[in-house]
């Protein structure tokens, strides 16, 4: 069937015809019978033409096609075929993403209508490859969109705006579709393309402000939305300032309204980190942040259990004690409890020290490397002998005054002989 519908838009025949072609395909898409093969044409070939020419599905929404898309997809299901179901949820999706629908259009949608779909979301079993299942999905993301821009662009104050069903049936009946919820989570960590991540965020941000809603998640995807939200606001461009400010949006009633609020505080170090590189406050290595950022950050950081605890309050005065400087005054975004996890480096070994990767090792004694890196053997060291140096005897130093001077040997003592005989010849003489 989708084949014919590509052999009919490439035809000579649409080609010179496609205002009256459009026209007649879109009148017979409102009178075809469900359970009819011509519908299912007529339908890919509207699908496709509408993808590259949105007039297509402007022509549709004109001609009332919204309504009879509705009884196809809800009460017609049991007529039809699963690849004919899932090309109309594809029309419909498309026909309300590239243009604001009319308040007749919307008031045509029900509860029952949305049930319907959270049903076959359920049905699925939360597989989010199934295309059919993203593809339910997708339909009340932008139905979610509609009430949104319906709701902002009412002129009359008078009359009320209205209700968005999505929400609604979320808020009675949220315990009964829970796999919707874990399905957004998970599309939105896979999600590459920035339209559909801002229909998820526009969502949950009605889902985490609306007071019915505000546990609608279990707590296992609640840490799981803060991680991906971590991740992307940290790996964000800085030209995408429309998601990054959408997800600060999102940021806070998550932090302040569901679970999370209460202890334990899941990635709390973590998100005050995220916060403080985004304001850019304490570092001065970037650019400054826009004033819509710093504003949205701002507001994530009045968040109760997000500001400072009694030990990060010590911590600071025990900086301001031991080091003398507030972190705050220089700008370093460094907290006291990594500088004091920096520990001094032990003293290296003598010739323990190691050698850079790559490097050769050491030769071994009695070898040296030589030109080429070749090992070679050492040359006796050159000796240069010197004369000794004969140096005069100095004179010892004279006494100092009062100490004792050390006596010469004693005179020599003549023999008994000589003395005797000296006497003799003395006595003789006289």
């Amino acid at each position: 069937m989708v084949k014919c519908g590509f052999r009919l838009l490439e035809s000579k025949l649409f080609a010179e015809h496609k205002t009256y072609v459009r026209r007649r395909f879109v009148g017979r898409f409102l009178k075809e019978p469900s359970n009819s093969a011509r519908l299912h044409v007529i339908t890919a070939t509207l699908l496709y033409d509408g993808i590259d020419n949105p007039k297509t599905f402007e022509l549709m929404l004109e001609q009332n096609a919204f309504a009879r898309l509705i009884d196809l997809i809800w009460k017609d299901v049991a007529k039809l075929n699963f690849g004919f179901h899932k090309l109309l949820l594809e029309v419909f999706y498309e026909m309300c993403r590239i243009q604001k629908l009319r308040n007749q259009d919307l008031d045509i949608l029900q509860d029952e209508f949305i049930k319907h779909l959270l049903e076959q979301v359920e049905e699925g079993q939360g597989d989010t490859d199934d295309p059919y299942n993203y593809a339910v999905i997708k339909v009340l993301l932008v139905l979610n969109e509609q009430y949104m821009l319906s709701e902002h662009s009412i002129r009359d104050e008078t009359a009320p705006p209205p209700t968005n069903r999505v929400v609604k049936v979320l808020s009675f009946h949220g315990p009964d579709f829970k796999t919707f919820g874990e399905n957004i989570i998970l599309l939105l960590n896979r999600e590459t393309e920035t339209p559909t991540q801002l229909l998820i965020l526009k969502l949950l941000f009605l889902l985490f402000t609306t007071s019915k809603t505000y546990e609608y998640f279990y707590t296992n995807d609640l840490c799981v939305l803060v991680d991906v939200m971590i991740r992307s606001l940290a790996d964000l461009p800085e030209e995408e300032d429309t998601l990054r400010h959408m997800y600060l949006r999102v940021f806070h009633p998550l932090l302040s309204h569901t679970q999370l609020r209460h202890p334990p505080h899941y990635k709390r170090a973590e998100i005050i980190k995220l916060l403080n590189q985004l304001s850019n406050v304490r570092s001065r290595h970037f650019s400054p942040a826009d004033p819509t950022t710093l504003r949205l950050v701002s507001r994530c950081n009045k968040v109760d259990w997000l500001g400072d605890s009694p030990t990060e309050e010590k911590t600071h005065e025990l900086a301001m004690q031991y080091l003398g400087m507030s972190l705050n005054d220089v700008g370093s975004s460094m907290s006291v409890v990594e500088v004091a996890a920096v520990k001094e480096k032990a003293p290296q070994k003598p010739g323990s020290k190691k050698r850079e990767r790559g490097a050769p090792p050491p030769p071994p004694p009695g070898r040296v490397r030589g030109v080429w890196g070749g090992l070679e053997k050492a040359s006796a060291p050159e000796v240069q002998a010197e004369p000794p140096k004969c140096e005069p005897k100095k004179p010892p130093p004279p006494p100092a005054n009062g100490s004792l001077r050390r006596r010469g040997p004693p005179p020599p003592i003549p023999s008994a002989r000589s003395v005797h005989a000296v006497k003799v010849g003395v006595a003789t003489d006289s």
